[in-house]
């Protein structure tokens, strides 16, 4: 693989613009290259022809490249007076400008390296700049997370010892905390690289600390200050001789000290819950006294954790961002001086390793120490637990799954679909179809580089990939399609001929086979994604008592695409409640009832996307949000006016519900193609869409719109009833149903392709985690 591809791959997809534009400055050498092979001489292109290989000496010696602001991060180095005035540094905002002066312009040709200079010092500027930025952010959330640590080890004291030490229990724990941590240094260091434990000794310390629990003895504070000089002898006599009398002291004062930071920490209520959201709703104050139990110091250590896990991953990617970028200037550079026959990247690459980007050892530092502290503090001084927490491993691909996806996409298609089977497994359908544009959303996302995972929030190394849903999906179908099978075969056996009732239940079985397999709690059918799926459907249903995220309202939008599926779910409640399955009579049609259930259980999911809208515009005060609330309420207005013209036939029922029907799928078509896709754009510089598109074909784009306009007749079908004159109704019912899943699954790609450039163009590759405790100063700054 070409190094331009594999930078593209390895980039931070919410990062992308902060790299260095490798395609472009290959386009500027490529420039430089045509123009030299259109003024070589014939003599020396015959020479190359002939198979002469020799260095040519058409092109001067290359003088040399000085930076402008080449400073050095050594602080004992100096100016040199000798140096070339073109070296003087220029201060941009209080962050440090390169700039290269190329001295052989006037050669022939001299202006396109001169052009490839500037855009290679405007890239490195940018690269650097970020990095900073970047780094400096991370080392503010470094600050915050130590005195997150010193609020945890109080709080673990006050836990664990909430009546204090006696004299003889502070020599003991004093005595077992020395050799534990002895214990816990040889551990650690015995399980640490060798490199990294012979790297470490160059690092200084940073904020962060590892924070020992219990009391501590003066020499180990003091220690951390620096290691005393043999001029300090007498010092160190002085202070072996009060040792022992201090000894005595030194447990409750340091106990003391660190019992203080309790005095200035409150909890910080994080968990959403219907309690937190009436109290948010009241006003009442979200940090709480704190209370020393060990279900709060289970749920502190929790929090922090996931904190941590966090902060390790920012410096990873940081960590990386730098690697790439600087492996990226030192190949590029090499490409220059392959093309002009010069010998300019060594000092250019002087430069790099000299700047911020180069040079810095901030976040390799902070790694050392998180790696520490997580250790130590979380995983039982467990080096190879710890670890495995911070650097999840990446899912593998199975052939075993593709073989097992294959083999039931297979079995599915075999089967032949009968009138029998298009009744009971309309239900099933819909959900396999779903499921399967799911899994194209998912291929297409992974392919134009979507970070759908960040976005969803899955936890790393559990979401799944097109495979595994397609597996699940054909899975469904071929257990959907057996029951049909064994339906017919218990008819027409004639041992089971007679047990009607019990062939009826089939397909009830089959639906509470599936619900017992999602609600399943043991460790396999891939039970962190269903966790994760019951969490969503369960924040739809108790839409307006839980905060709103980005997979809550994006479910409840798929669950408006499934108003078929919901209501053959109350068909199965009809007809198994009411006990027509022992009749096999299906009298729910004619039940007024039932009727009316019919459009009131298809109103469900639009209900729970109004009060969504609601609850984020209490929260948020977007009035977006309020518009957006407004476009469900209409499509319930709609649904309810059809089922008045269904109750009562009259005429004006008639024109309210194709009135308000119009009017919601003209409001939900603009929405779709304006704000959830943030497509016709007056003013892009691609015409009626948007600036940044991730599908190279603008083609897609407006075959899509078109699409999502057309099928919008299908919406309308679920809401007014209209049907298609050759065909059965319910074919043509579940044609309909079938067309708006595939509506939802196109919106889907493009909903979260917009998504993914809104983050990318915040550089948001992080999400916050809330911690546990709230200090006052925090409190003040916040009011």
């Amino acid at each position: 693989m070409k190094f331009g591809k594999e930078f593209a791959a390895q980039m931070v997809p919410e990062w992308e613009g902060a790299y260095m534009d490798y395609n472009l400055l290959k386009t500027r050498l490529k420039e430089i290259l045509r123009f030299r092979q259109r003024t070589r001489p014939p003599t020396a292109t015959a020479a190359t022809r002939g198979g002469l290989k020799r260095k040519l000496t058409l092109y001067r010696a290359f003088s040399g490249l000085t930076q402008r602001n080449h400073t050095s991060y050594n602080p004992m180095s100096k100016p040199n007076d000798d140096e070339d005035d073109n070296q003087r540094g220029e201060e941009d905002e209080g962050s440090q400008s390169y700039q290269t002066t190329f001295l052989m312009a006037s050669d022939e040709g001299g202006e396109y390296e001169l052009v490839y200079f500037r855009r290679l010092d405007d890239e490195f500027n940018k690269v650097n700049r970020f990095y900073k930025c970047k780094v400096e952010e991370v080392l503010k959330e470094a600050d915050s997370l130590t005195k997150q640590m010193d609020a945890l080890i109080a709080f673990r004291i006050k836990v664990e010892n909430p009546t204090g030490w006696s004299h003889d229990d502070r020599k003991a724990q004093m005595t077992r905390l020395a050799s534990d941590v002895a214990a816990s240094a040889a551990a650690l260091s015995a399980t640490t690289p060798s490199e990294a434990r012979a790297s470490s000794k160059y690092f200084q310390p940073i904020n962060l600390m590892a924070i020992e629990e219990g009391s501590m003895s003066h020499e180990q504070s003091s220690s951390s200050d620096g290691s005393s000089s043999h001029d300090e002898d007498d010092a160190e006599k002085e202070e072996e001789k009060t040792k022992n009398q201090s000894n005595n002291t030194n447990g409750n004062v340091v106990r003391l000290s660190l019992l203080e930071v309790l005095d200035h920490v409150k909890m910080n209520n994080t968990s959403e819950t219907p309690r937190s959201t009436i109290k948010g709703f009241l006003k009442v104050p979200r940090h709480t006294e704190l209370k020393f139990t060990r279900e709060n110091l289970r749920k502190v250590e929790e929090r922090l954790k996931r904190a941590f896990v966090e902060f390790y991953q920012k410096l990873r990617l940081l960590k990386s961002y730098s690697f790439l970028n600087t492996l990226a200037f030192s190949k590029i550079m090499k490409k220059y001086d392959k093309i002009t026959s010069r010998s300019a990247s060594a000092a250019y690459m002087r430069m790099v390793d000299n700047s911020y980007l180069g040079s810095s050892d901030d976040v390799t530092r902070l790694m050392e120490r998180v790696e520490a502290t997580f250790i130590k503090h979380f995983s039982n001084a467990n080096r190879s637990k710890g670890m495995s927490i911070l650097r999840p491993k990446a899912k593998r691909e199975r052939h075993r799954t593709t073989f097992t996806m294959g083999f039931f996409s297979g079995c599915a298609a075999a089967q032949e679909l009968t009138k029998q089977c298009l009744s009971v497994c309309s239900f099933f359908g819909f959900i396999v179809l779903h499921i399967v544009m799911y899994a194209a959303n998912i291929y297409f996302w992974r392919r134009y580089r979507v970070n759908y995972s960040f976005i969803f929030g899955f936890k790393p190394g559990t979401e799944l990939g097109y495979r595994q849903v397609l597996l699940v999906a054909f899975g469904i179908a071929v257990l959907a399609l057996c029951s049909v099978l064994s339906n017919l075969d218990m008819e027409m056996d004639p041992v089971t001929k007679d047990y009607q009732a019990f062939t009826e239940v089939i397909p009830l079985g089959l639906l509470i086979l599936l619900l017992v397999m999602l609600f399943l709690p043991f460790n396999i059918l891939y039970r962190s994604s269903r966790f994760f799926l019951l969490t969503c459907i369960f924040h739809c249903i108790a839409a307006p008592l839980y905060k709103v995220t980005l997979p809550d309202f994006f479910l409840g939008d798929q669950l408006t695409s499934q108003v078929q599926a919901i209501r053959s779910l109350e068909f199965y409640v009809c007809y198994y409640g009411w006990g027509d399955f022992r009749r096999r009579e299906n009298t729910c049609s004619s039940s007024g009832l039932f009727n009316t259930f019919n459009f009131i259980v298809a109103v469900i999911p639009f209900v729970a996307r109004l009060l969504q809208c609601l609850r984020r515009l209490f929260e948020e005060k977007d009035p977006m949000q309020g518009l957006n609330g407004l476009k469900y309420f209409v499509t319930i207005v709609a649904v309810t006016m059809r089922t008045a013209y269904v109750l009562d036939k009259g005429f004006t029922w008639l024109v309210l519900a194709w009135v308000f029907s119009a009017i919601a799928a003209i409001g939900s078509t603009y929405w779709d193609l304006v704000f959830d896709w943030g497509l016709l754009q007056r003013h892009s510089k691609n015409w009626w869409l948007r600036d940044k598109l991730l599908v190279p074909s603008k083609r897609v784009y407006y075959l899509a719109m078109a699409l999502n306009v057309l099928l919008r007749f299908a919406w309308l079908q679920t809401v007014l009833g209209y049907n298609l004159v050759p065909l059965h109704k319910q074919t043509t019912v579940a044609i309909v149903a079938s067309l708006e899943i595939i509506r939802r699954g196109i919106w889907n790609f493009f909903r979260l392709e917009n998504e993914h450039l809104n983050n990318v163009g915040k550089y948001r590759a992080f999400k916050s985690v809330p911690l546990p405790f709230n200090y006052d100063e925090d409190g003040d700054k916040d009011e």
